[in-house]
């Protein structure tokens, strides 16, 4: 992992250690597959279901049908994140501070499983290294 550039890149998100990285370069298609990071996160089974009708949208439940390994992995990663930030404080103003807020802790583990899902994809597609987004003062 820790020669392989693409596995690299990947271990600058937060909560991608060499493990995942390696599982992610390892059991996923390339990323070329994918129209989208949802397409890529759906694959791994980390969207929600969606009911809609009659014009009403309605989302459900994570859908689970997916990589079931890579799943596993990306949400016990999200959870150890979540962990350490409540330990050392999570600033209000960033996306997990307000999700930690408003949102029971398993969901807020889902979600940024999800999120980190679709930034891999996008370094997997674009090549770059991750950047990490500017906290409001």
């Amino acid at each position: 992992a820790k020669a392989d550039e693409m596995t690299q890149r990947l271990m600058t998100v937060p909560g991608i250690g060499p493990l995942i990285a390696t599982a992610i370069e390892a059991l996923a298609p390339p990323a070329e597959t994918f129209r989208s990071g949802r397409d890529f996160a759906a694959w791994v089974g980390l969207t929600p279901v969606q009911r809609s009708t009659g014009g009403k949208e309605r989302l459900g439940r994570t859908s689970r049908m997916g990589e079931r390994t890579l799943r596993r992995l990306l949400i016990i990663a999200a959870s150890a994140v979540i962990r350490w930030a409540k330990r050392k404080g999570v600033p209000k103003g960033s996306w997990l501070g307000r999700m930690l807020e408003r949102k029971p802790p398993m969901l807020v583990i889902v979600a940024l499983a999800n999120k980190n899902a679709r930034i891999a994809w996008a370094l997997l597609t674009k090549g770059e290294s991750y950047r990490a987004p500017a906290v409001p003062a």
